[in-house]
This record gives C-alpha cells, structure tokens and sequence, in this order.
C-alpha cells in the first residue's frame, strides 16, 4: 500500500513538473478546476426533458387530434411549444421572426414554456415581450395546452410534450437544425432522433434539412430560406476595414469552436499586422493578440464587421444565420465546405474552404489580400438586399394554410403594411447565441 501511495506520488510530481514546463502556472490551474468540477458534479446530470413525457409517448400508437375547421374571416389559432427564452437565442430570434409575421397577417399565436428547470415563468415572459415584441398569451407548460388549429414542437425536448398532448390540432415541427448531431451517440442522440418518427408536418429552416427529413424519416416537409434583417446589417459609409472576424462559440460545439481558434492561430502567424476580433463567448488568455467583444447587439456587430475584411463563421450541422448578416455587412465570410452550407447559404460570394486550420486561414488570407475588396465588398451586400424575413414568414404562412385544408393558400397576399418580423430584433440575431 506504502510502495502504490509513493509511486502515484511521484507520478503526479512528473506531471504537475511536466505541465508547469509545457503549459505553465495557469494551464496546471486549469487542469486542477476542470478535476475539482467532475469531482464535485452530480452523478445524475438534469435532463433536459421531462421523463413521463418520453414514457407517455408511444410512437407505435399515436394519437389522433382531430383539427378544428378554419372559419374565414376569423384567426388561426397556433400553439407554440418552446424552451425558455434568453435575450441572445439565435433559435428564439429565428421562430418569433416567424410568429410576428403570422400575427400581423391573421394569426393569433399562443407560447407554451416547456421548462424542465423551474425557472420564473414571470420572467421568461418578460424576454419574450422585450427581447421579442411578442405580446399575446405565454403559458407555463404544466398542464394540457388549449385547443388550436395548429400545435408547433420547436426542439427535440418539447416533440414530446407535443406528442403526448391531447388538444386539438395538427401537430407541426419548426425544425432548425439536425438536433441528433447536438449529442454524442447516446441516449439522448437516439431520443432527439426518434421524433422525426412522430409524424409531424415540417418546416425546416432551409431545404437541408427538409431533404435530410423526407430521405431519412419519410416526413413531410416545407422548408423557408434564410432571411437577413439589412436594416441592422448594411456596410456603413466610411468604415475602414483592418481585420477578421470570428464567431467564437465555445459552449455550442456544432460551431466548431476549437477548429475555429487553430485557424485564426495560423492565420495570425501568416499576417500578424491584421487585427482579429473575436464575439460570441468569452474565450480568455490566447497565444495571439485579439479583441475580445463577447455577446453583442446587432448595432454593435454590424459596426464589427464593418471593421473587417473577413469572417469566419464554422457550422457542422445547420447553416447559421451569421453568414448573410456579414454579407449585408460588405464582410466576406468563410465557412465550412460541406453539403448543408452550400445548399442553405447558396450565394457566390461566400467562400467555401475545407474544415482544416490551414484551409480556413488561407481563404481568410486572400480575401484581406484582395487588390479589388471594396468592390468585391459592394457586390456582396447587394447580394442578399432581396432577402427578407417576409419572404420566410409568407412560406410558412402558406404552408400552414395549405395543411390546415387551403384556407386561402392558393390566394396567399401580403399586406406590405402588416409587415413587421423585424421589428424589434433587440436580441442580436447575428450573435445567434444559444
């Protein structure tokens, strides 16, 4: 016993000497809180869902809500099915783009918070009124939902609580993302997979995941396009480019966050007079001089990218929103090459380069480098002047009326002075921080 304790601690003696060598004071430091945290963590982490919700849900005998009948003249009646709110989600930006198209256009919507924490319902209410100038009702999901013409999941946790409800309505998913890709192969992977099973209508925030859906889980599917807001995001008259930018998620791992720091790690070696930004989470001590934004508004991210010559904008699942607001932005960005960017994003002007550091800093490096950028700049942001969140909000409208029986899909208008999805778009969509 005597001989073991003297040989681990010799062994922890060499490594402790080794990493003070390697990584110094703080990198030992570090290691020593990340092994005092699991440590001290509960062995039964929380769940993000509620247990009797996924035992409630029998996929092999679903329920059969019957769908009240839209009467013209009068409003369709949504349930919407949804985590809680923070100021920054990018998610909760994107869907309340969605429902205030859908109030100003003869809708009458209704929020269901299904939150598994216990937190302050008061206060999530407030978010949604401030952050998302959404006004109507906001219930705490505890009991049955009441009856609508249309109930909407909006994420994995809350298919199921959907699912199991037993109001009246067609059953919908507002699908952004392939939320399985969101956990390692687990329980959890395998439950945010099983509700593409339940035989939900999608709508899926661009045609990605609406092939992925119908090829893989047979669903049906609609699908809108991403829109950008270029009334936040526009190149501002006299702004002087002299840098980079990157979207720096470390707690959303679908962001490629790691991948992200080796590019700009290389890039900073292959031209240290450019400046480098950085926003989205707090990352700390880098081996490369930085500006460090954290969570920004929409303000104050368009003055960022007005700032640089590039972005770059990693996403190893769904296309995010970021790249069309750098566009606006007369910023370039790069992004991962893969199927599901270029069929979202779809424009000339984003450039796509292989997920490897060198690849990334390279194509940052030759857009910085670029003899004609501002007129290259110029034509970026006029590409996606077109593109508006109406246009997103008018697909789904016409989706919804078409499974609800027509009522008026063939005969869709758009009132241009109902329109008002961006109105207070507060919550830094750019950010897109969930």
């Amino acid at each position: 016993m005597i001989n073991h304790v003297v040989t681990q601690s010799g062994r922890r003696f060499r490594q402790i000497r080794d990493l003070l060598q390697s990584e110094g004071a703080i990198g030992v430091v570090d290691r020593l809180q990340r092994l005092a945290a699991r440590s001290v963590a509960p062995k039964n982490a929380a769940l993000p869902f509620r247990r009797a919700d996924v035992l409630a849900a029998d996929l092999a005998r679903p329920f059969q809500p019957s769908v009240p009948k839209v009467v013209p003249g009068q409003p369709i009646l949504v349930n919407w099915v949804t985590a809680p709110p923070s100021p920054f989600s990018g998610g909760h930006t994107t869907l309340f783009r969605i429902v205030r198209y859908l109030e100003a256009h003869g809708y009458r919507n209704r929020i269901y918070l299904y939150d598994v924490y216990g937190g302050d319902h008061r206060y999530y209410e407030s978010i949604l009124r401030r952050y998302y100038d959404f006004h109507g009702e906001v219930h705490k999901l505890t009991r049955d939902m009441g009856d609508a013409h249309a109930v909407f999941a909006t994420s994995w946790h809350t298919a199921y609580a959907t699912f199991t409800s037993r109001c009246e309505g067609k059953r919908f998913y507002f699908v952004q993302d392939f939320e399985p890709y969101f956990h390692a192969v687990s329980a959890a992977s395998i439950l945010a997979e099983n509700t593409y099973r339940m035989g939900f209508h999608a709508i899926t925030a661009g045609g990605w995941l609406a092939q992925k859906l119908r090829s893989e889980y047979g669903m049906e599917c609609d699908h809108f396009e991403f829109g950008c807001d270029t009334r936040r995001y526009s190149r501002l008259p006299g702004s002087k480019r002299s840098g980079i930018v990157f979207y720096a998620r470390q707690n959303a791992p679908r962001r490629g966050f790691e991948l992200g720091l080796m590019a700009i790690e290389v890039f900073a070696t292959l031209r240290p007079d450019i400046e480098i930004h950085l926003y989205g989470d707090r990352v700390g001590r880098l081996p490369f001089r930085f500006v460090e934004h954290g969570a920004v508004g929409p303000s104050q991210l368009n003055e960022i990218y007005n700032r640089c010559y590039a972005g770059l904008s990693l996403s190893l699942t769904n296309a995010s929103l970021v790249p069309h607001e750098m566009l606006a932005a007369g910023c370039i960005p790069v992004v991962n090459n893969s199927d599901h960017t270029r069929i979202v994003l779809d424009n000339p002007f984003v450039r796509y380069a292989e997920p490897r550091p060198h690849a990334l800093a390279e194509a940052l490096n030759e857009i910085a480098s670029s003899t004609g950028f501002e007129d290259l700049s110029r034509e970026a942001a006029a590409s996606v002047r077109s593109t508006t969140w109406d246009d997103a909000g008018a697909t789904v409208d016409a989706a919804i009326r078409r499974q609800l029986g027509g009522c008026g899909a063939d005969s869709l208008t758009v009132d241009s002075r109902a329109r008002s999805t961006s109105s207070t778009d507060e919550a830094a969509p750019g950010a897109e921080l969930q």
